[in-house]
């Protein structure tokens, strides 16, 4: 029923996840903008508080940096004596992990989470020291400053202008039970550093002209204050899930843009833009493909990757999701992220469309209850309602319209064998068999043709008077003309089967190519054996010529991997793949930069800088002409880049 709530129930991956951190031991992160906030300090408090409350409190490892206020905190704090490493002729001390792991307290503290650990250690890095007590079920609390994550080391050493080597990746801290930020003014840092309570006075001096500038420490604090509202989201989404709370919980802004084929998607997307920029939110644009997609005309496709692209360049999310309904779609995805705002185009579609196939505005705003549903103007221009679809599955060759007339024939054979020996109440139902096969095969167009044949030849060989177009009889009329409606409903239902079943076949062959994918790159040890695995299974997946290509010792690009392994580039091509390293952005064909080639060129990248460029060269899939790459080829693109 329309207006009903959507049943909410707890996300399986969500309890999944919360039942493996039970078995586990909790980490809690005290994370800094820059030395000296007192991270360590905090660290060490909090452990005292919890010696207080009867919990078994170890120290496994903190550097004091010679401070008088932070050693204090260590009295009647029982410390793990350090595993001494000898290392080119110098003592170091390390952290026991093995003497902690026996010891087994209730809570150990370590200090420097990004801390390289010295040769000879069973981890390289201390956070996986982290890891395996964690995994033993011992509580952790460890200190990190905002420069040590790994996805925010290039921002913050385009901020200071020195990159830090020692990093933390995202998943320790995403994984984190709990993130305290240890937050301190600019001022009140600058204030301890002149006063020397972080580097001796000398070292303060040089430290407050470079890295510890108030401007530096200004982004270093918003970066912090970010990272550490962006962990407190994910934890509340969570909670969420794990107990079925509907939402959203508005805490923050968070705004959904819904995205389709018409030319005034782009005025829609950038009225969504204006709304989050105006309560500073994260804007995500969403398009669910129903099996209307398989209809849409190649103008409809260029303007729905165009549309995408644009949301992408305006710093938005881009989702794509395959759904029956998109109402249902979209409020379900949009209370699986929290959001606050969903923007949708105004329709400009026509009263009796709408009262055929329903108003989605109308509907979202009968269903979405407590988000609000922002309407935005189009420009005015009259939305097709319907015939670009039609004429998109009409199919242009004669044989589905042949083997109508012949299916349509084998029929009224058939109904006059009946008809001689059985005599049936209503011989009509014969034809309807025709019918479906013509939808099931061919799609509604040809189904359409053969529902008038067989009303036409159903009233010239079975309704009085007998070989003649006429009828008699009113009662036969309505017996026709219902005939006729049955035909027709049952075709459409039958089409419509027929286009869900075919995206239900790319979904699933989507979904055994990646399942292929992960089983084979699994095992592999060399990187050219890794490309033509990823070259192979994406031409397969995407109908689609795949090269991989990558910088040579000159910087210059050779082609490492492809399939077929003949393909070809044009001057244009190349031109777009070497803009592409060197932009760092997707070029060439359904782009902004150098479209005129046939390739798209895609940068394939770690978390620092491009290590290669994908290119793609996709083909239509019945006749093997040249086509853009769709928005949902794009995410699967920019997922494996």
């Amino acid at each position: 029923m329309a207006g009903a709530p959507l049943e909410v129930r707890p996300s399986p991956d969500a309890l999944l996840k919360a039942a493996e951190r039970e078995s586990r031991g909790k980490l809690k992160i005290f994370l800094g903008a820059a030395p000296g906030v007192g991270k360590t300090y905090g660290m060490l408090a909090a452990g005292r508080r919890r010696k207080e409350e009867g919990v078994d409190v170890v120290v496994g490892v903190v550097e004091t940096h010679g401070r008088p206020e932070t050693e204090a905190q260590l009295v009647n704090l029982e410390v793990v004596p350090r595993r001494i490493v000898d290392y080119k002729g110098h003592k170091l001390g390390e952290m026991d992990l093995d003497a902690v792991l026996r010891r087994r307290p209730g809570l150990v503290l370590v200090d420097e989470l990004a801390h390289t650990n010295a040769e000879g250690s069973r981890h390289a890095k201390r956070y996986l020291d982290v890891e395996e007590l964690l995994a033993a079920g011992i509580d952790v609390y460890s200190t990190m400053n905002i420069q040590h994550v790994e996805s925010l080391n290039d921002v913050v050493a385009r901020i200071t202008r020195i990159r830090v080597r020692e990093t933390v990746p995202d998943r320790i801290v995403d994984a984190a039970d709990e993130v305290e930020l240890v937050d301190l003014t600019p001022a009140d840092l600058i204030g301890r550093l002149r006063e020397g309570k972080v580097y001796v006075r000398d070292n303060a001096e040089r430290a407050l002209r470079h890295y510890f500038s108030p401007g530096n420490l200004t982004a270093l604090r918003e970066l912090a204050l970010r990272r550490t509202a962006e962990r407190v989201d994910e934890q509340m989404l969570s909670y969420m899930r794990e107990h079925a709370i509907a939402g959203p919980w508005a805490a923050g802004e968070r705004v959904i843009v819904c995205v389709d084929p018409t030319p005034s998607g782009g005025n829609v997307v950038r009225a969504a833009k204006r709304t989050a920029d105006s309560v500073d939110a994260e804007l995500i644009a969403l398009y669910v493909e129903t099996d209307r997609h398989a209809t849409l005309t190649d103008a409809e496709q260029r303007q729905l990757a165009e549309t995408m692209r644009l949301a992408s360049q305006l710093g938005a999310e881009v989702v794509t999701l395959p759904g029956r309904s998109v109402v249902e779609e979209v409020l379900a995805f949009a209370r699986s992220r929290n959001a606050t705002r969903i923007v949708v185009g105004k329709s400009r579609r026509s009263r009796w469309f709408e009262m055929r196939h329903g108003s989605v505005v109308d509907e979202l705003v009968r269903s979405a209850a407590g988000i609000a549903i922002e309407v935005a103007p189009t420009d005015g221009a009259a939305t097709p309602s319907g015939p670009t679809d039609w004429w998109a599955s009409v199919p242009l060759t004669p044989g589905p319209y042949l083997e109508g007339v012949m299916s349509t024939a084998l029929a009224t054979g058939v109904g006059m064998l009946i008809d001689a020996y059985v005599k049936p109440p209503n011989i009509s139902l014969v034809y309807v068999v025709p019918v479906l096969v013509a939808a099931a095969r061919h799609g509604l167009a040809p189904s359409l043709w053969v529902a008038t044949l067989s009303a036409l030849t159903y009233n010239f060989f079975f309704l009085p008077p007998i070989y003649k177009f006429t009828i008699n009889d009113p009662a036969n009329v309505v017996a026709l003309v219902f005939f006729m409606f049955v035909a027709i409903v049952t075709s459409t239902l039958a089409a419509r089967t027929r286009r869900q079943t075919e995206s239900a076949r790319r979904e699933a062959r989507t979904t055994a190519e990646l399942y292929a994918f992960s089983r084979k790159i699994a095992g592999v040890i060399e990187l050219d054996d890794l490309l033509w695995i990823v070259v192979t299974h994406l031409a397969r997946l995407l109908n689609a010529e795949i090269a991989v290509l990558m910088p040579e010792r000159d910087k210059h690009l050779a082609l490492r991997a492809a399939f077929p392994p003949d393909s070809e580039f044009g001057d244009a091509d190349l031109a777009a793949a070497r803009w592409a390293w060197d932009s760092d952005r997707p070029t060439g064909k359904g782009t902004d930069t150098l479209p005129g080639g046939r390739w798209l060129f895609v940068p394939i990248r770690t978390s620092r800088s491009p290590i290669g460029i994908l290119g793609v060269l996709a083909r239509q899939e019945a006749a093997g002409d040249i086509r853009e790459v769709s928005a949902s080829e794009r995410q699967l693109l920019e997922a494996v880049g």
